[in-house]
């Protein structure tokens, strides 16, 4: 029996104080998360479906929808990767700058992504202090997808990392102490030892990582320059839709955004279920 219901069911313990709280947490649900998905969707569709649906397969939307998801695909394996390489350093080993590393994992949490986004802008814009060498080399970082991947990057680093190493420090290192006894290499460790202790861990951290990344805003804004159809990621298209007064694209570009966070979700869900 759970708690919950230990304590629901307990002699002389009222029933109204666990129903009110679980009818107070049903209604703030609704009210802060259910209600605005369902006016997006609500506001997207109010011209018709078909009004919709070309708002949707617009060349500018799709451009940027699809800018989007390939800026997810490259930034979260790259974070899961620095993520789990991050939280096995700090939580397996003792080395000096430890307690620098946990600090610089967590700027990003601290610093806005307006500034973020200004410091690669003058790092590695035209007139920033590598432009010249990217010009010479004839590489272009702003204004273009390797700087938007860059500041994406920066603002969902800590993601992974933060999800993984309190639990692999909870869990401490006697199991892969006792995988080397037995003989297993690097490998075999991580792979039957390590991954399958944080696999939730890490799954909840990707799962954040990847909201973050389809949802980021700020720095996308100052690195990408906001060129139609090229540089233009999903919320950066939003935001040109309400200022072109074309508010029924706008929702509707939102609920483009609100299906793709669903559908992680679901993929977590599904994921979980398996447990």
């Amino acid at each position: 029996m759970s708690s919950v219901t230990a304590l629901t069911h307990a002699p002389g313990q009222s029933r109204a104080v666990p129903r009110l709280l679980i009818g107070l947490a049903f209604f703030l649900t609704a009210i802060f998360v259910v209600a605005p998905m369902a006016f997006i969707f609500w506001r997207a569709m109010a011209e018709g479906w078909g009004a919709y649906v070309g708002n949707i397969l617009d060349p500018l939307t799709l451009h940027a929808t699809a800018l989007t998801v390939l800026v997810a695909v490259i930034v979260v394996p790259i974070n899961i990767a620095f993520g789990i390489a991050a939280a096995w350093a700090i939580a397996r080993f003792r080395f000096p700058g430890r307690k620098l590393l946990v600090t610089m994992i967590e700027i990003p949490f601290s610093i806005s992504p307006i500034i973020a986004g200004i410091c690669y802008l003058l790092l590695y814009g035209r007139q920033g202090l590598l432009g010249p060498l990217l010009a010479d080399a004839n590489l272009k970082v702003m204004f273009a997808l390797p700087g938007i991947v860059l500041v994406t990057m920066f603002v969902t680093a800590p993601f992974v990392a933060r999800e993984v190493l309190p639990l692999m420090q909870a869990q401490g290192s006697e199991q892969e102490e006792a995988a080397v006894t037995l003989g297993a290499r690097g490998w075999q460790i991580f792979s039957r030892v390590t991954l399958p202790n944080i696999r939730w861990a890490l799954l909840y951290g990707a799962v954040l990582c990847t909201a973050r990344a389809v949802g980021e805003f700020g720095g996308v804004s100052v690195v990408s320059g906001s060129i139609r159809g090229q540089t233009n990621t999903l919320p950066l298209q939003i935001e040109l839709m309400f200022n072109d007064l074309n508010t029924t694209g706008a929702f509707a570009a939102a609920s483009t955004l609100t299906v793709i966070a669903l559908v992680v979700l679901v993929v977590k869900a599904a994921l979980e279920s398996r447990r």
